[in-house]
């Protein structure tokens, strides 16, 4: 697994206006402000209460903890949206898939934020020992990040229908998937 590298250490300016780098703790209140709009006004994520900056801290901890990335896009010292991969289910034998999450700041959608997180989260996931990326989208209506992953070489893979219930509806999640590096994967190591 890759190391946990400090924030400071790894950083990389995808354009003029906009850096992805490692996310840090310092990183927390505005990655809980971003998330929290979400919840609070979307169906993205499927919880409806909104997390503090302490369990936000403690989910950010299991990420990096497990050598995965977490990754915060800043525009003028601000933090404009973050991603990371999770595992994407516990059991061993899925060590090599993970599960990608991205949020933008609610004034900066359409602005190409999670595009760039995402491209630089697919290199970060092909440069270590994952082999699939896996997306759940909440909502079938949420066209823009279904539109977001299928840029970056997702394919659908299919919708469960009607599983979760979020402001008075139910709602869909729908599920895509792309290869990370070589589409026939290595045997990994044990």
């Amino acid at each position: 697994m890759p190391s946990n590298t400090p924030a400071q250490d790894v950083a990389t300016t995808l354009s003029p206006n906009i850096t992805i780098r490692d996310a840090g703790l310092e990183d927390i209140p505005a990655i809980t402000a971003i998330y929290r709009h979400h919840v609070l006004h979307g169906t993205a994520s499927f919880e409806e209460t909104a997390p503090g900056e302490a369990e936000i801290a403690n989910r950010f901890a299991a990420i990096r903890d497990k050598g995965l990335p977490y990754l915060v896009a800043v525009r003028l010292d601000a933090i404009v949206g973050y991603c990371y991969a999770g595992t994407y289910r516990p059991r061993t034998a899925y060590r090599h898939t993970v599960e990608n999450s991205i949020y933008v700041a609610h004034d900066c959608v359409g602005q190409g934020v999670g595009s760039l997180l995402m491209a630089a989260l697919i290199k970060r996931c092909e440069d270590g020992p994952w082999r699939q990326m896996v997306a759940v989208i909440g909502d079938s209506a949420n066209k823009a990040s279904i539109s977001l992953h299928q840029r970056h070489g997702f394919e659908m893979v299919g919708t469960f229908k009607k599983v979760g219930y979020k402001f008075d509806r139910w709602l869909d999640s729908v599920l895509m998937q792309r290869p990370l590096g070589d589409d026939s994967p290595i045997i990994p190591k044990t």
